[in-house]
């Protein structure tokens, strides 16, 4: 690991799933950043972190050793589990330190909106891991949206399916409301932050959580329908329960559709070793995986132009950090527009809850 003379110097407080497969290696990618301090108690993790990125990679047990270190970090990254967001952040920005956090942001709104105020308060970044912004297909519905190739958008499908019919444990899919664990709010997350980067505020949800397979505990497949300001439906699905999965994305729109299958190739590549920093090139998916654009058929009988598929680009969003810290740049995502994904998951919970349209 090699350090910069200006670079920004990064505490990442985590060292799981998220810790080890996307923050560490997309800090380490960016120009103008350096892992300095990995925070886990794991031995085990400690030296899986040092055999990637160093002998001299810093390591510390609690995070309260970087709260003592404050002088010597630019960043704090929180990517550990959920619960522990608000805490962690508070006491990061309370140290006079930039903070970054893992989606969600909090529990509520309200904590995300008091967590905003906080940083504003202390003229300090606090920015949101979305990294799915970066994904390679809602890159590409992007620039459809842009140069009105689809008309008007009537509604949105968007799928974040799998098929995992044996719970794995673990805090994830915990039924302790304190831990914030079930899909609605892991993948879910995701899906109403696209659909409102996409389509703008919410109107009204609607949703439908089961808890389907046997000895689980939270919600693990999950519906939720947004109506949004502007008109456009959009009806998101995040399961862990699905034997077939559907289109990553069904776009239909009043001149023509757009409908994807398959993820993103980044996650996969980054738990299998692969780095942004590589030969190869980042993000790039083979052409029989691209959308189709199209009217009048299914993309799966012939129906449809291939879309090209621009890249996928996580590395933008720590670029995007490192800039805004530098004062080149804006906020990539800013915890006011977590907390308007909040709104829409916490209607989600109580629509769910009492079979309930709810208006926000």
């Amino acid at each position: 690991m090699t350090q910069g003379t200006n670079d920004l110097r990064v505490g990442l407080i985590g060292y799981g799933l998220a810790g080890s497969v996307f923050h560490a290696p997309l800090i380490a990618a960016t120009e103008g950043l350096t892992l300095d301090t990995v925070v886990t108690s794991n031995a085990e993790r400690q030296q899986q972190a040092r055999a990637e990125f160093g002998a001299d990679l810093r390591c510390a047990a609690d995070a309260d050793e970087l709260w003592d270190r404050a002088d010597d970090l630019d960043l704090i990254v929180v990517a550990s589990p959920n619960k522990t967001h608000v805490p962690l952040a508070t006491a990061a920005l309370k140290a006079g330190l930039p903070v970054v956090v893992d989606k969600p942001l909090a529990g509520t709104a309200a904590e995300a909106r008091d967590l905003a105020a906080l940083a504003d308060e202390r003229g300090l970044l606090l920015s949101v891991f979305q990294n799915r912004r970066w994904d390679n297909d809602f890159r590409t519905l992007r620039k459809l949206l842009a140069d009105g190739t689809l008309g008007d958008v009537q509604r949105f499908e968007s799928r974040f399916e799998r098929w995992r019919p044996q719970p794995k444990g673990g805090w994830r899919e915990s039924g302790d409301p304190e831990e914030i664990g079930g899909l609605l709010y892991d993948l879910g997350s995701h899906v109403v932050d696209q659909a409102l980067v996409l389509f703008g505020p919410a109107a009204a949800v609607y949703a439908e959580a089961d808890v389907r397979r046997p000895g689980a505990q939270a919600d693990d497949d999950t519906f939720i329908a947004v109506t949004h300001a502007g008109g456009v439906r959009s009806h998101l699905y995040v399961s862990a329960t699905t034997a077939q999965l559907g289109p990553r994305f069904r776009v239909l729109g009043s001149a023509a559709g757009y409908v994807k299958y398959g993820l993103d190739p980044q996650e996969a590549a980054l738990r299998d070793g692969r780095r942004p920093t590589d030969a190869d090139p980042w993000g790039v998916e083979p052409e029989a995986l691209w959308g189709k654009v199209g009217s009048g058929e299914s993309p799966l009988t012939g129906g449809g132009r291939p879309e090209p598929t621009l890249p996928g680009d996580y590395p933008a969003y720590y670029a995007a950090v490192a800039a805004a810290l530098r004062g080149e740049g804006a906020n990539p995502v800013t915890a006011r527009e977590a907390a308007a994904t909040l709104d829409v998951l916490e209607a989600a919970r109580r629509s769910a809850r009492e079979g309930v349209a709810v208006t926000l």
